[in-house]
């Protein structure tokens, strides 16, 4: 029996659609460089490659590697970046609190923004706060634009953040035990100062007995 669903001279799919999966990761290419290496024969010409590795959640992490072509520095470069993830501590969508890093001659200041500002930052940077989760933040560069000096020292000011649970507050500070038998040292001055004046006098002199007729 002929399949109605089919016209003539059409086949028939029967296997069924493969859906891609969703990555786990998000995986950005930050920089790509090509490096030479002088040898006796002349020069033998390298990739290297800059690589950020987030998933939106706080974690995030870079890499960077040498290959012979782009996609093996870029698949070494993920590797990397994989085994070395940082967790980012955020605060309502945006950094707990300012931070200021450096490394080498990079020089990164990263601040907090309130909601709906956005991410005002451009290049590694930005690209690594999106990668990281962050939704809200400002950012100025005041050193080198080395991409891969930046890229670490922003990854390095993340990993630096303090927590909003660890903050020391007047709320959160913690009350020292007070003692209920022992008064407050200014609350007794005229006592003490009453028992210095009494040790200071000379004793009198005892009275001799009267004699008994």
């Amino acid at each position: 029996m002929a399949d109605t669903n089919t016209r003539p001279g059409q086949r028939r799919n029967r296997r069924p659609e493969i859906q891609p999966e969703e990555k786990q990761f998000d995986e950005r290419t930050l920089h790509i460089d090509r490096v030479a290496r002088v040898v006796k024969g002349g020069r033998r010409f390298r990739f290297r490659a800059l690589v950020v590795v987030g998933d939106r959640k706080h974690r995030v992490g870079i890499g960077s590697a040498k290959g012979a072509d782009v996609t093996s520095a870029v698949n070494k470069a993920t590797e990397v970046a994989k085994k070395n993830f940082v967790t980012v501590s955020l605060y309502k969508g945006t950094l707990p609190h300012e931070i200021e890093c450096k490394v080498s001659g990079a020089h990164i200041l990263l601040l907090p923004a309130s909601q709906g500002t956005g991410l005002i930052a451009g290049g590694v940077v930005r690209s690594i706060l999106e990668v990281a989760g962050v939704k809200n933040a400002l950012s100025k560069s005041l050193g080198s634009s080395n991409k891969t000096n930046t890229a670490y020292a922003t990854i390095e000011a993340l990993d630096s953040l303090v927590p909003s649970s660890k903050w020391v507050t007047t709320v959160n500070k913690p009350k020292k035990p007070a003692a209920k038998d022992a008064k407050p040292a200014a609350s007794r001055p005229a006592a003490d100062k009453k028992l210095a004046v009494d040790a200071a006098k000379p004793a009198k002199p005892a009275k001799p007995a009267k004699a008994e007729a």
